[in-house]
């Protein structure tokens, strides 16, 4: 997607740790039109899969999701990192470590949200190293749902997050891969 790679130019700051700063327009302040866009180029590249359900996780994905699911007509359910009094007893559990928080958190499902008849698209903001989308892949096995794609705005290349879900046979699309990430240059991948 050719405007979010320009978004990441315009406003994106390389950080040390090989951070990629969008909070301007993706994951502190949102940009709805923006956002839509992104879910219509998701409805386009997974249109075919007979989509249920839009599975993602709190709080970056949330945005995403939701745009794509307007168009997709279908639920969000989100994985919570926190667990509150009004979450179901009754719930898929698993783990992830947070490479921008370099912390492990339990994160949730309630299961009346995620059931085998089920049909997942999985999204989220950011793919590196595949902890979070890997979390979301375990609860939704645990809910034997069939997973039918995975859709990232932004895909770290130089990890190897991406390299392995598409090795295991994932349908992972990315709307923009960064290759390089330095302060003064980012190398995208050119995709077709």
């Amino acid at each position: 997607m050719d405007k979010l790679e320009k978004m990441i130019l315009e406003y994106g700051e390389v950080r040390e740790g090989n951070i990629l700063k969008v909070d301007s327009f993706l994951n502190h302040q949102l940009n709805p039109v923006f956002l839509y866009q992104m879910g219509e180029e998701f409805y386009r590249l997974f249109k075919d899969k007979e989509i249920t359900k839009i599975l993602t996780i709190e709080v970056s994905g949330i945005a995403i999701a939701v745009m794509a699911a307007l168009i997709f007509k279908v639920p969000v359910v989100f994985a919570k990192k926190t667990e509150s009094l009004n979450l179901d007893k009754d719930i898929y559990a698993g783990k992830v470590f947070s490479y921008t928080k370099n912390k492990e958190y339990n994160i949730m499902i309630s299961k009346k949200y995620l059931d085998n008849n089920d049909k997942v698209l999985i999204i989220d903001d950011f793919l590196a190293e595949g902890n979070a989308i890997r979390g979301l892949i375990d609860l939704t096995k645990q809910s034997k749902s069939q997973i039918m794609g995975i859709g990232i705005a932004i895909e770290k290349g130089f990890q190897k997050g991406g390299k392995i879900l598409r090795s295991e046979g994932y349908d992972l699309k990315s709307l923009a891969i960064v290759d390089e990430l330095k302060a003064d240059h980012i190398k995208f991948r050119i995709q077709q």
